[in-house]
């Protein structure tokens, strides 16, 4: 009788043959979860659909610059003259339209002393609230009490009175260095 060759029986106990692995490699035509990918739809002779892309109207043409603000261009004007009859130093008009939201123009005065920017400011306040010169008042003022830095808010004209050093520190010129100007003799 021919004996059997016996085997280990902790080799093959609970064991089924396995099957070859592939390092990460999922079976041909399937996803990576193994899973079929779908099959696609064959066309014939055509092209594949595309998606049509939503056409908006041409934009309207807009203007080389905002509106050209009459009203407020002569209140920059006349600010800018009364500042020069108290003596004002270096008087400029920045056109500031389409650069800021709430002005149009800004006025920029420079003093020698903190008495004559607050006399520069008393004088455009005063002559301005006239009836003939419109009756405008300010909306707000700041600093004149200490006659340093004086702000005059008309809407649509701001005025900034200064010292002459305290002007350069700030450098409003520099800041909105794109604006047009308009010096004022």
């Amino acid at each position: 009788m021919a004996t059997k060759k016996k085997t280990s029986a902790k080799k093959s106990a609970g064991r089924t043959p396995a099957k070859k692995k592939t390092a990460g490699k999922a079976p041909a035509g399937r996803g990576p979860a193994g899973k079929k990918a779908p099959a696609r739809k064959k066309t014939a002779g055509r092209a594949p659909l595309r998606a049509k892309k939503a056409r908006l109207p041409p934009a309207p043409q807009q203007k080389a610059g905002p509106a050209e603000n009459p009203q407020a261009k002569a209140l920059a004007q006349r600010i800018g003259q009364l500042l020069v009859d108290k003596k004002a130093l270096d008087v400029v008009i920045l056109d500031v339209r389409g650069m800021t939201s709430y002005a149009d123009y800004f006025v920029i005065a420079s003093g020698e002393s903190d008495r004559q920017v607050s006399a520069m400011a008393d004088n455009v306040q005063v002559q301005l609230k006239t009836p003939d010169e419109g009756g405008h008042r300010p909306i707000g003022t700041e600093g004149l009490e200490t006659g340093q830095w004086v702000l005059l808010d008309y809407g649509e004209v701001v005025a900034h009175l200064f010292l002459s050093d305290l002007r350069a520190h700030y450098d409003l010129e520099g800041l909105w260095a794109d604006a047009a100007r308009e010096k004022v003799a």
